[in-house]
């Protein structure tokens, strides 16, 4: 009887699939738990609000279009003490109006326009690639924790293992066949077994506290996942070229490049004609003049010629911002080739392991049914038996390990080939389009209230 206890037990241990929580209605999958990170996170809420204000560049820069318009008021009471007639107030006032057209300006506020729009464009895709970075943390948050529970149910039946090696040690020793060393021996084992999973309990809380952190609700009957299949690619050649051509780093950087040479033209037209219209509207008023309305429109055209080198320096300093940001594109995309390279042999080796870690498996096992039969006729001591028990624990969490590493690869090789995104996995959550808030405050020309009412 128990034999067939301690048969059923190995088998469970070295069935890994089977250790998880119970499959719930309620269970969460990893492209759920993706999916809630995706509409809960705060710090992806926070870059989105960040976009939205980066979207007002375009009409603060269009403003250099739009004419300025002002009103001024005057007062002036004057009191004056004659002899002859006494003493009088004299009221004197003006109001009026004016209204100020930029004609020309060296076309500064065209490439300024210009310079804003590309900044709105490399903010969507610096948004684009935090969106990526949380999808893969809370895909590393799943994929950790469903290690975890591996880890913690492996070790509670290695704890009911060597818990019947410490009772079958006792009953030799009752019986005169066992020595108090193999007791002891299982003791120590047992031990040791207990604080390892009370380190594994601790070690799954800490991943549980990460994914709410992440996803934004506490976890529920996590499966262990498989490694990711949607728009992953045939070759590693291709997930370079893919990279490349669509991760979002890259293509910030090269808008990032298009707005420091607007720049340039920007600071460039400091240094060309400006013309400026003005118009205006007075009218005075008052017991000590006439009234009268004064209307009046002036031409001016400015024609810099010296501003202290402010300007030549501007233009330099414009043109070296401009170099940088071509050599951060480069240097982003090597940033992106090694980081598809890495993440790819990472997939690969994980995968190799996971192989390599059911071999082991089911070799570790068969070898400690030998030494349990071996020690039953005198050949093996308690100490073989734990040592062979040991080898199974060891191959076990190793498997744990190189699942959860193949998961976390496969979805790090998607985010940075750019893939990664709700529309490639096709998440079941609402896409957040910042398009959208930009063609409703591009073209705002006054307003206190933001597009969603505060």
């Amino acid at each position: 009887m128990v034999s067939i206890v301690r048969k059923a037990a190995l088998w469970a241990a070295v069935s890994t699939s089977v250790l998880l929580a119970p499959h719930t209605v309620l269970a969460e999958t990893i492209s759920g738990a993706m999916a809630k990170a995706y509409g809960n996170n705060p710090d992806l809420n926070a870059a989105r609000a960040g976009l939205r204000a980066t979207d007002e560049g375009v009409p603060i820069a269009k403003s250099g279009y739009r004419p300025q318009i002002s009103a001024a008021a005057t007062g002036t009471l004057t009191r004056v003490d004659q002899e002859r007639t006494g003493t009088r107030d004299l009221h004197d006032g003006q109001v009026g109006i004016s209204i100020t057209q930029t004609i020309f300006d060296g076309f500064q506020t065209l490439n300024n326009v210009r310079a804003a729009q590309s900044d709105v464009f490399s903010g969507r895709e610096t948004l684009k690639a935090n969106e990526i970075q949380i999808l893969l943390a809370a895909a590393q948050s799943y994929a950790n924790i469903a290690r975890d529970q591996q880890i913690v149910a492996i070790r509670r039946q290695n704890l009911a293992f060597l818990r019947e090696q410490l009772n079958a040690a006792q009953a030799r020793l009752d019986v005169g066949e066992g020595t108090r060393t193999d007791v002891s021996q299982a003791n120590a084992e047992l031990a040791n077994a207990q604080s390892l999973l009370v380190t594994a309990i601790a070690q799954l809380k800490q991943s549980e506290a990460v994914y709410v952190q992440i996803v934004g609700d506490a976890p529920t009957g996590i499966r262990q996942p498989r490694p990711a299949t949607k728009a992953m690619p045939r070759s590693l050649d291709q997930a370079v070229a893919t990279g490349l051509r669509e991760n979002p780093q890259i293509l910030a950087a090269q808008y990032n490049v298009d707005s420091a040479g607007f720049q340039v033209k920007s600071a460039e037209g400091t240094m060309l004609p400006g013309v400026v219209l003005q118009g205006s509207v007075t009218r005075n008023t008052g017991n000590s003049s006439l009234d009268d309305t004064t209307a009046s429109v002036t031409a001016r055209l400015e024609v810099p010629i010296y501003q202290g080198g402010a300007e030549y320096g501007q233009i330099r300093q414009a043109k070296e911002v401009l170099g940088q940001q071509r050599i951060l594109v480069d240097s982003a995309r090597a940033s992106v080739q090694q980081t598809v390279v890495s993440a790819h042999a990472q997939l690969e080796s994980a995968l190799a392991r996971i192989t390599a870690s059911r071999s082991q498996i089911s070799a570790a096992n068969l070898a400690l049914e030998g030494v349990i039969e071996e020690r039953k006729v005198g050949q093996r001591t308690t100490l073989d038996v734990l040592d062979s028990q040991q080898d199974v624990l060891d191959a076990q969490e190793a498997l744990a390990a190189a699942q959860r590493d193949a998961v976390v690869a496969s979805y790090a090789l998607l985010a940075a080939m750019g893939r990664l995104t709700v529309r490639d996995q096709g998440l079941q959550v609402a896409e957040y389009r910042p398009e959208q808030h930009y063609e409703a405050v591009k073209d705002k020309w006054f307003g206190l209230r933001t597009v969603d009412g505060r």
